[in-house]
């Protein structure tokens, strides 16, 4: 397995009630990166269904949901990453019922540390939608651009099947 660029060791608040870093993060693990959840009666942000890969958070969120003990089994963790308030988060995360954290980037301080990259929507700078496979805290690859969202958590599965012998 090839391992490449450090995600930064930074504290970020998560769904789990404590600070997790992906940089420190040990073992193998999928960091799925997400632009925005909307909830009830709330509006997409301004100009949202014209750029390209903005939709499709929550079937994303809902697909790495849908087959998490695939990755539990095997020892790999699940975790998102978005700009969002951890209260938004936090809300999210139990409207769908996620059994993983989701982390909370509000500063943009790991996007800045690992240059990751952004779109803007309504003046609100968002994360591109991208998955990165993590051992130890270091990128072993990457998936992007994400398409479709609906179905990527099992198009990742898949890669672990045929790379990693999973």
């Amino acid at each position: 397995m090839t391992v490449a660029f450090p995600m930064p060791d930074v504290d970020l608040a998560s769904t789990a009630g404590q600070p997790i870093s992906i940089g420190a993060k040990r073992g193998l693990a999928v960091l799925f990166i997400y632009p925005w959840t909307g909830g009830p009666g709330l509006n997409n942000p301004p100009g949202w269904d014209e750029i390209p890969g903005a939709h499709g958070s929550t079937p994303e969120a809902e697909g790495f949901r849908d087959i998490h003990p695939w990755f539990a089994d095997r020892g790999i963790a699940v975790l998102g990453l978005s700009g969002q308030q951890p209260a938004d988060q936090r809300a999210f995360a139990h409207r769908v019922g996620l059994p993983f954290p989701l982390l909370s980037d509000a500063g943009m301080i790991c996007a800045d540390a690992a240059n990751l990259p952004r779109f803007e929507a309504g003046g609100t700078v968002y994360l591109k939608r991208l998955t990165l496979v993590l051992w130890h805290g270091r990128v072993v690859t990457r998936f992007y651009p994400v398409h479709p969202p609906d179905s990527h958590a099992s198009d990742v599965r898949r890669w672990f099947q045929s790379e990693m012998d999973l």
